[in-house]
């Protein structure tokens, strides 16, 4: 499985300007890759604005569903979405020629003020494609294990991370991605921005993806921007899990 990891420096409040240079890295991904992992709310950065929002047929979801199509790619990142009268910071899944899949980020970042605009989630996304599962998570979710557990083993291959995760901050994101990766025994993926935000913050990317034994595929150096491809082995990661079934040995529990 090939992941493409896209990092670059989301232009503040401008969705075309976004769509547009994203949309040509994902055309040059074409026979190159099976997943293009775009950053949280790619089209915007993290301006809560209703402005900003968009629909679930909106111009985003439609352009990445026709890329998704022409190229042959499965698209994930998120978006900030208006759904019903509110507001989500929507997770998407989007496979060629198939209908678009959502899930919303469940864990809102009080401090920053998203749990003030933003509904949060209530259920986790678990995506398959060409045989392989996926759970998609969204920036501030990584703190939380509990969320993220492979509770039977086989919940899901790989975790996508889509993020905007500022500096200030970086080495907890350096840690936090490791140890999710540990813990469920899963392939990992995560991709972060760089520049700066509405506030100053500034972001300097860190995007990464490690195989099952936590050796780094690709890594980002500080405030890189480009694409980076990881070649994930799956059946590799079922082995290591099948030699080493830790899952089993786990505490149980239910989300509530």
């Amino acid at each position: 499985m090939k992941v493409a990891i896209l990092q670059y420096t989301v232009h503040l409040g401008d969705i075309e300007k976004n769509l547009a240079l994203f949309s040509q890295r994902i055309a040059d991904l074409e026979g190159k890759a099976d997943v293009v992992l775009l950053p949280e709310m790619f089209t915007t950065g993290f301006i809560p604005d209703e402005k900003l929002t968009e629909p679930t047929d909106g111009k985003t979801i439609q352009t990445l569903q026709a890329l998704a199509n022409k190229h042959s790619l499965a698209i994930t990142g998120s978006f900030m979405c208006k759904d019903n009268g509110k507001f989500y910071n929507r997770g998407f899944f989007i496979q060629p020629n198939q209908p678009p899949e959502f899930v919303d980020k469940h864990h809102l970042y009080r401090q920053g003020g998203e749990a003030d605009f933003f509904t949060p989630g209530t259920k986790r996304g678990v995506f398959e494609y060409k045989g392989v599962k996926f759970l998609l998570i969204i920036c501030y979710d990584l703190r939380f294990p509990v969320w993220n557990r492979n509770q039977t083993g086989h919940d899901y291959d790989i975790i996508l991370v889509t993020a905007n995760w500022p500096q200030m901050r970086i080495e907890y994101w350096d840690v936090l991605v490791q140890a999710r990766a540990i813990e469920n025994q899963s392939l990992v993926c995560a991709v972060n921005i760089v520049g700066e935000d509405i506030v100053g913050l500034h972001y300097n990317g860190h995007s990464v993806a490690y195989n099952s034994h936590l050796a780094p595929v690709v890594r980002f150096e500080d405030n890189e921007e480009g694409t980076k491809i990881a070649e994930l082995n799956v059946d590799k990661l079922h082995h290591f899990r099948e030699v080493l079934p830790l899952w089993k040995d786990a505490d149980p529990f239910a989300l509530e």
